[in-house]
């Protein structure tokens, strides 16, 4: 479902399913909530496996969002494909949060230093 890929202190990677949709996006929304829950403020999206995100997907992210401001913490999206980045801009979610090229461009400059060259950690919230 949501693979996290990295924790390093308060922030975590959570690699998102191919499909995010009506069907799975609740579900996502609530584990990637259960890691803010558990300290996480800095949140990554690894959307590079996603081909397919409706209207339920972005909801969820949008809410995710909130949540992480509501604890002055960041939510980044991280790799998006051409197609839904540019969705992205059309629906203006480019001037509430900024959208990553790459995971490792996502992540605050102290992690990614530290994660150059380290593998990824497994599992599967």
């Amino acid at each position: 479902m949501v693979i996290v890929r990295m924790q390093d202190g308060d922030t975590a990677v959570a690699q998102l399913p191919k499909q995010v949709d009506y069907d799975n996006a609740a579900l996502v929304g609530a584990l990637c909530e259960d890691l803010v829950g558990q300290g996480c403020a800095t949140l990554v999206l690894d959307a590079s496996q996603v081909d397919y995100l409706d209207s339920s997907g972005i909801s969820m992210i949008i809410k995710l969002w909130r949540v992480l401001g509501d604890r002055a913490g960041t939510l980044r999206v991280a790799a998006l494909n051409a197609h839904y980045h540019q969705v992205w801009r059309l629906l203006g979610l480019d001037s509430l949060f900024p959208l990553s090229p790459t995971v490792r461009a996502a992540l605050p400059a102290r992690v990614a230093g530290e994660r150059a060259g380290t593998s990824e950690s497994s599992g599967c919230v």
